[in-house]
């Protein structure tokens, strides 16, 4: 039994809350000594912000592996070393301090010289970061998130620029240049700094110019220094995620052929804007779980679906919440913006933990009902607990040129119940179980 949990049920909470900082403290100590601090040996990158990380950490094992270097990598999908790869089980995006120091232990281990790090702020609060050291981080964008967890978007701010303001100066900070926060980033560390946007990446005083960026229904296209690039990846957005990823191959000294050749060997992200079927409707899973990543899923598809010649162009969306007992305020955003773009609304069980799943649907309901008015009334809106009938429902709703879309779990493999139970699921395979059964 985990100590931590053990000790909320035997003390006082004012007493269990004073403990809880050193016990982290202590835990990210030790596990980083049983190891011999295995960091102190490798080229560690840490990948941060609200959004993009998963993806940056996929495109920059690529690149670097490209490059010629054994590389490992930790994020929400998988954990990889060299061509090893496991899926991640345990969901939890950055796990423990002895499962991380272990993993840079085995990387040592295995011959590797970079490891890339998905870092989380709820991993930055229980000290998961310390003792490891960053020889770079990335800082992907900045939107709210986790506030009830930290208290308030500042204090989750200040979560991810802990990442930064622990940077060595030797170290490199790769900073999103068009972000909002850009400025706090720049301020929370004296590293060295390369910067990024969809015009320009710049470091160490040279430029290099972001030109013909071409952002399709198949793939992303742009130029970087007379180099075509080529991703099959869909959004600005990550657009964005590409260029971070191109501006650590380029602070490696990986010349743009190999990184272009890197990246167009990507297929897809797995659950990351996921087009299980093209024809004859569009199926797409996303792990969307905050309202701007909803709203950019959304507004590329509905976008995509008014270039198509079909006379049926409808949004039919399937969606949950975050997860029980967590960042309430995100349910009515939800409903809010699945009105606004959705022909069809299916609300359905996501991970529920200890929550109950019908207070959940009526919390995301409550936003659809803020923006609904007499003449939007048509707006079809249904409840389905059962989240394999609800994916069911929306298959057998669309139409020749629709697009079903099945957001908020994309590749996880599992629900999340009560009591810390599981479920094994995965939406991806859902689908093409439930398309085989209406074809047949």
């Amino acid at each position: 039994m985990p100590i931590l949990p053990f000790l909320k049920k035997i003390i006082p909470l004012r007493f269990f809350m004073a403990l809880q900082l050193p016990y982290h403290f202590l835990l990210a100590f030790s596990a980083a000594l049983w190891f011999w601090f295995p960091s102190r040996k490798l080229f560690v990158i840490g990948i941060t912000g609200t959004k993009g990380k998963t993806t940056v950490v996929e495109l920059i094992h690529e690149i670097l592996q490209a490059g010629g270097e054994k590389t490992a990598s930790v994020s929400s999908l998988r954990f990889r070393v060299g061509g090893d790869t496991e899926i991640n089980e345990k969901k939890i995006t950055m796990p423990g301090r002895f499962f991380l120091q272990r993993f840079l232990h085995r990387a040592v281990k295995s011959g590797c010289r970079y490891v890339v790090l998905e870092v989380t702020s709820e991993g930055i609060k229980q000290f998961r970061h310390r003792f490891i050291n960053f020889s770079a981080a990335v800082m992907t964008n900045m939107e709210r998130e986790h506030i009830e967890s930290h208290g308030s978007f500042e204090r989750y701010l200040r979560a991810k620029l802990d990442l930064f303001w622990r940077l060595p100066m030797s170290a490199v900070a790769v900073i999103n240049r068009h972000d909002p926060y850009m400025d706090r980033f720049c301020a929370a560390t004296g590293a060295r700094k390369i910067f990024y946007g969809k015009d320009e990446i710049k470091f160490l005083g040279r430029t290099y110019l972001i030109r013909d960026v071409r952002v399709g229904s198949e793939n992303i296209s742009f130029e970087v220094g007379g180099q075509n690039f080529t991703v099959s990846l869909c959004g600005e957005f990550n657009l964005y995620n590409i260029l971070a990823a191109v501006s650590v191959g380029l602070l490696q000294h990986i010349s743009l052929e190999k990184i272009s050749e890197a990246l167009a060997h990507i297929s897809g992200i797995p659950g990351r804007m996921e087009f299980v079927q093209k024809k004859p409707f569009v199926v797409v899973v996303d792990y969307a779980h905050t309202p701007q990543s909803l709203k950019n899923v959304y507004a590329f598809l509905k976008e995509l679906s008014q270039k198509s010649k079909a006379k049926s162009q409808n949004l039919i969306c399937v969606l949950g919440a975050a997860g029980g007992g967590r960042d309430k305020w995100k349910r009515p955003e939800f409903g809010r913006i699945a009105s606004q773009f959705c022909g069809e609304i299916i609300l359905t069980n996501e991970d529920p933990y200890d929550e109950n799943p019908q207070s959940i649907l009526d919390d995301i309901e409550n936003g659809l009902s803020q923006i609904r008015n007499p003449k939007s009334e048509i707006l079809n809106f249904r409840k389905i607990l059962d989240r394999r009938e609800a994916i069911r429902e929306a298959l057998k709703l669309a139409k020749s040129g629709d697009a079903v879309v099945i957001t908020g779990k994309g590749a996880e493999p599992w629900i999340m119940g009560p009591d810390g139970s599981k479920i094994p699921w995965d939406d991806r395979d859902v689908v093409r179980e439930e398309l085989k059964k209406i074809k047949t």
